[in-house]
């Protein structure tokens, strides 16, 4: 049970990775995320059916998604769309080429065929308990992501990026291009969401065309429990961790939500209240907090 939490928010841990670039360092709403995880993970299934190399097939599903991502912010940078629309926009126009590339299926297994967990499973099988191997794996593929994404955010494009989502038009006055940040980060985080897409069809053992549905909700929910755990950080390295931590404590509790549920009459169907309902609490809880400061504020400034 706990290794299956483990393994499903760290999958989804690089999902909520890309959430939280453009959401918290590009201040940028995108809603490309719905279609481009399903987007990954059909790219990866198809390319595994053609029998290419698996680790190409990652690849190509990484590339699927930042010209997701790059669609969005041309969209809302070229046709001055707002951005929540372009990437309500992208995300319908997705739903459609993700069908075509499944070969006009809405659900295309893998159970038969080799993956690159298949494979890890097979090479490790016989050292490391099975249902230790995935959890080990995932660890260390986001481990290797999240250092990645860190040393990106201390390049000067990276820290450029970052000072864009708090005041444009500082950085428009030190000659850079917004347009262009904005669509180099809203790029990278959507190929982070095909890459997290990609992983989770070969878990799910099929693609489907509905993988999405609500992701963004859970990328959200993730982020926001992610800061939760450290009090206001601006190191880069300890907020890429929170909110990896987040995806984990989110699907602990969808896991508690699945399956005792039950106990108080609910369904697998309430799991999208729930999710709403957890954000509202954290938004709630998150207005007191910064309530609570101001007040604490006003009394020491008298």
């Amino acid at each position: 049970m706990i290794e299956g939490i483990l393994v499903e928010g760290l999958i989804y841990g690089i999902m909520v990775l890309g959430v939280f670039i453009t959401f918290r360092v590009l201040d940028f709403p995108d809603l490309t995320v719905d279609g481009s995880f399903p987007l990954g993970a059909a790219l990866m299934v198809q390319c595994i059916l053609l029998g290419t190399n698996i680790w190409l097939a990652l690849l190509v599903a990484f590339v699927g998604g930042v010209l997701a991502g790059v669609t969005t912010a041309l969209i809302h940078n070229h046709l001055k769309v707002p951005n929540l629309l372009a990437g309500i926009l992208t995300m319908t126009m997705l739903y459609s080429i993700n069908i075509r590339i499944m070969g006009n299926r809405a659900n295309v297994p893998v159970l038969k065929e080799e993956t690159i967990l298949s494979r890890v499973t097979e090479m490790f099988g016989d050292k490391i308990p099975e249902e230790y191997i995935l959890l080990i794996f995932f660890l260390m593929v986001v481990i290797i992501i999240k250092v990645l994404v860190d040393l990106f955010f201390r390049t000067d494009l990276g820290m450029t990026m970052g000072a864009m989502g708090n005041n444009e038009q500082m950085v428009i006055s030190q000659g850079v291009n917004p347009k262009t940040l904005k669509t180099i980060g809203v790029g990278l985080s959507n190929g982070l969401v095909a890459i997290s897409g990609a992983f989770a069809a070969q878990y799910l053992g099929f693609a489907d065309v509905g993988l999405g549905q609500g992701i963004i909700i859970s990328g959200l929910a993730s982020v926001m429990i992610g800061e939760f755990l450290v009090m206001k950080s601006n190191r880069i390295g300890v907020l890429t961790l929170c909110a990896i931590a987040g995806s984990i404590l989110f699907h602990g509790v969808m896991y508690l939500g699945r399956y005792y549920g039950y106990l108080i009459q609910m369904t697998p169907n309430d799991l999208n209240l729930i999710k709403g309902v957890l954000i509202i609490l954290l938004l709630v809880v998150t207005q007191s907090k910064k309530l609570k400061k101001v007040a604490i504020k006003a009394v020491v400034d008298k």
